[in-house]
């Protein structure tokens, strides 16, 4: 499995950053083998971006980011994201 975890702080207007993903989360959602994605708003950050996804694989990973054309345009500063690579997974509690 492919993890990729982080966030980023928007130069401006975060909501419509957020919705300029939209488009692209829904056909993510849809692809083979795409298990997770979310692009969310902080709860206590008005700047900041939380990104999630889980991939099957880095083929599928890679297949989608092929064909993703994110939106073009957002602005943005100090990212920090980090993509994780696990063969193991197990119930948290």
């Amino acid at each position: 499995m492919i993890i990729i975890a982080g966030h980023w702080f928007t130069e401006g207007n975060r909501d419509a950053a957020l919705q300029a993903f939209s488009n692209m989360l829904q056909r993510a959602r849809k692809h083979d083998g795409c298990l997770d994605i979310s692009i969310s708003a902080d709860p206590l950050d008005a700047d900041r971006i939380n990104v999630f996804e889980l991939w099957r694989d880095q083929e599928t990973l890679d297949a989608w980011r092929k064909v993703a054309k994110g939106p073009r345009g957002i602005k943005y500063r100090k990212a920090q994201v980090k993509l994780y690579c696990t063969d193991k997974a197990e119930k948290p509690f």
